[in-house]
């Protein structure tokens, strides 16, 4: 059952009122998306918004979108791509699926098939809710972006030139984002032609995981 609506007052230091900061709980936000006109087809077939967050998150993984595979589960990243993201992190399916481990992607419902691999997601989901959902997550210690969607959203333009040079360049966005390359299948040929990446990239996402997790700091 979702806890009341929260209410914080902020004294306004101009004008000395008091203001109302209504603070939702995730599952008023999740009802809200399923209320949303923009998902309505999705609601109208029973599929719910597949995100995974907790207050008590230190690390949260922003990826692309959910796959077919994972909508008919509701799981996210119950695929092979998990199951890559999962080693690439140094974590088992229990730490992944608990409440340290926090997952938003940039498209809450699986947006559908393109030509090669799956369309993008729908800008409006991390316009409209993430900011939301992050008020609800205080105590993130490390942000894991995931593949060129969520680079390009959160970093913006300090970015590198493409995906590869801003990963290959991790270290410029420590110790807030952690930007990697999605752990699709349609990568392995990326990784063959990147050898770097496992070699250096992924050892040192094992350890800011490691850090993370036994974080003490909120």
């Amino acid at each position: 059952m979702a806890r009341p609506l929260s209410i914080l007052f902020a004294q306004s230091k101009k004008k000395g009122t008091i203001k109302a900061v209504i603070k939702m709980t995730i599952e008023e936000i999740k009802e809200k998306i399923k209320q949303d006109p923009r998902n309505e087809d999705y609601t109208k077939r029973g599929l719910l918004p597949i995100l995974q967050i907790s207050e008590q998150a230190r690390i949260l993984i922003i990826g692309q979108a959910p796959g077919k595979k994972v909508e008919e589960s509701s799981i996210p990243f119950n695929d092979a791509s998990g199951v890559t993201l999962r080693e690439w992190m140094g974590i088992d399916e229990q730490m992944f699926y608990s409440d340290k481990i926090a997952i938003m992607p940039m498209d809450f419902y699986y947006p559908g098939k393109a030509k090669t691999g799956d369309l993008p997601p729908r800008p409006f989901i991390a316009k409209t809710y993430h900011q939301e959902i992050l008020q609800l997550m205080p105590h993130i210690q490390l942000t894991i972006l995931v593949g060129n969607y969520a680079t390009r959203y959160y970093l913006k333009d300090v970015k590198k030139k493409n995906l590869t040079e801003t990963v290959r360049h991790y270290q410029d966005y420590l110790p807030q984002y952690f930007p990697i390359v999605h752990p699709s299948p349609l990568n392995n040929i990326w990784q063959k032609k990147n050898p770097w990446f496992k070699e250096t990239v992924v050892l040192k996402l094992q350890e800011e995981v490691k850090k993370a997790l036994l974080s003490k700091e909120d």
